[in-house]
């Protein structure tokens, strides 16, 4: 039992939570967050991994989410180079597929929806002398390429939480809502942590809990129930192979049903191939990637790809349930839009409640401070806003050449293999000369497992990160879990490294 009053609780650590808790600490509240598994474990870990504006979103006319979205990736950029970079895209012209003259006026609202400072403008592109074709089947000849960005989303998160916690936010991971009650000045939450139950006041709450939103706005108790949510729940699954021959660039693949296919680069030596849009009836935490979903994705990629892949070659696969606004009966899923919804119920201390619905991680940030706003009438005098400006940790690096300060730092530490430190500085910015520590030797990292990953890194996230498992380790801090050449290898790296948490 704590006797503290938060000014907000957080329902949910993912992506929209993490960033909200972050921006209203940051604006002056106390905050707490409560999220029932490990940051990100749910629908944020689970995303095609981009940063972009959402080209297709424009056949369906939602310019101001584009517009939205394009300025945000500019705005991600600057704030974490070394988690989010540039990728360039190619789109294959194809027969009975969109018009070359339909996709030529996407792109140029594309290219000038918003400012750009770092990603340049689309071309046309000749597969057949441009290297990006090597990939393709020699059918393919013509296409365009553009730019949308690339970013590692469980540690988008995790960095949005550690910047949270530096400004004051109480992050609580494992740590499940079990109701909340209304009261006269603030609300009462139970929640339930190892079997133990504590009461956690706050005079505001926002639901940020991602296709458990409905769910968590159920467990109110008292006789005024908050308005409900409506949520559509959509399965997204991808699949992950060997990297494909020549395929250092993403790949906007048209499919017959007039739906796209990504595939892109990921992790250096795989290749990631998505989505599908699949309405989904159960549990959220129960979805997985079908042998119907993957035979898609496989014939979506190899009606373009020069060598077509099996499904022997499938080395990964993932599923995760976006939660969407609901649309008109008979909308297919891929046509919901993927704007967010702020809903509130009630305006005063101990009954104000927002619930998130929607959002993509693109647009997380303004989605924080568009709720945050929100809280302004229960909360005069609040901060202006303050995110644009401000790198995650990490971020901070000069002129946001991570490529410049990673051969800054190998030479500094000479002594550590390019691709640990490659490793190091890709998942932790200017901060991995603070995972190195007191480190003179590379004996002095401790045992290294697969993906560049040492003990001493094991340990600096379990003690900076909130890692408590292997699994939040090898796949949610990192993606290391993917590098391991057998089931054995990576069962024994979890057992030495569930020693060290």
């Amino acid at each position: 039992m704590t006797n503290a009053v938060f000014d907000l609780l957080v329902v949910g650590g993912g992506i929209n939570g993490a960033g909200i808790a972050a921006d209203a600490a940051g604006r002056g509240l106390s905050v707490c967050l409560v999220e029932m598994g490990d940051l990100a474990s749910g629908t944020s870990q689970w995303s095609s991994k981009l940063v972009h504006g959402g080209l297709r979103y424009l056949e369906h006319y939602e310019f101001r989410l584009v517009r939205e979205a394009l300025a945000e990736r500019e705005i991600m950029l600057s704030r974490a180079p070394h988690i989010v970079r540039p990728l360039r895209f190619i789109m294959p012209l194809a027969p009975s597929a969109r018009s070359s003259l339909k996709i030529r006026a996407g792109l140029f609202l594309y290219d000038h929806l918003a400012r750009r400072r770092r990603i340049p403008r689309s071309r046309p592109v000749d597969l057949s002398s441009d290297p990006a074709g090597r990939a393709l089947s020699r059918q393919f000849h013509h296409g365009f390429s553009y730019w949308d960005c690339w970013v590692d989303d469980a540690r988008l998160v995790v960095l949005n939480a550690r910047l949270a916690a530096s400004l004051g936010a109480l992050i609580r991971t494992r740590t499940r809502l079990v109701s909340f009650d209304r009261g006269a000045d603030a609300w009462s939450a139970t929640v339930e942590n190892s079997g133990r139950l504590d009461t956690y006041r706050a005079r505001a709450i926002i639901n940020a809990a991602g296709p458990w939103a409905g769910e968590v706005a159920a467990l109110e108790r008292s006789n005024i129930k908050s308005e409900s949510t409506n949520v559509s729940l959509v399965k997204g699954s991808h699949i992950v192979v060997p990297r494909i021959a020549g395929g250092d660039d993403g790949y906007l693949l048209q499919n017959t049903d007039g739906r796209v296919v990504f595939v892109l680069p990921f992790e250096d030596a795989f290749t990631l191939i998505g989505t599908t849009d699949v309405p989904v009836d159960g549990s959220p935490a129960e979805a997985v990637c079908t042998f119907e979903e993957e035979d898609y994705l496989l014939a979506a990629a190899n009606r373009y790809l020069a060598t077509p892949l099996t499904r022997r070659e499938i080395i990964w696969r993932f599923a995760g349930v976006r939660p969407l606004q609901t649309g008109p009966v008979g909308v297919e899923p891929s046509s919901l839009s993927r704007d967010y919804q702020l809903v509130q119920s009630g305006s005063r201390h101990g009954e104000f409640m927002l619930s998130v619905i929607g959002g993509k991680i693109t647009t997380y940030r303004a989605l924080a401070e568009a709720a945050v706003r929100r809280l302004e009438p229960l909360f005069p005098g609040l901060a202006p806003n303050w995110t644009a400006a401000r790198p995650l940790p990490g971020g901070d690096i000069p002129n946001e050449d991570s490529s410049l300060y990673l051969e800054g730092l190998a030479r500094l530490y000479a002594w550590v293999p390019d691709p640990v430190m490659h490793a190091l500085v890709r998942r932790h910015g200017t901060l991995a000369r603070e995972v190195i520590g007191d480190a003179r030797r590379l004996e002095d990292m401790g045992r290294f497992f697969a993906g560049s990953l040492s003990e001493r890194e094991v340990a600096y996230f379990a003690e900076n990160e909130w890692a408590k498992t292997p699994e939040d380790v090898l796949w949610r801090r990192t993606k290391a879990g993917l590098h391991f050449a057998s089931q054995d290898a990576r069962a024994a790296a979890s057992a030495a490294i569930e020693a060290q948490l």
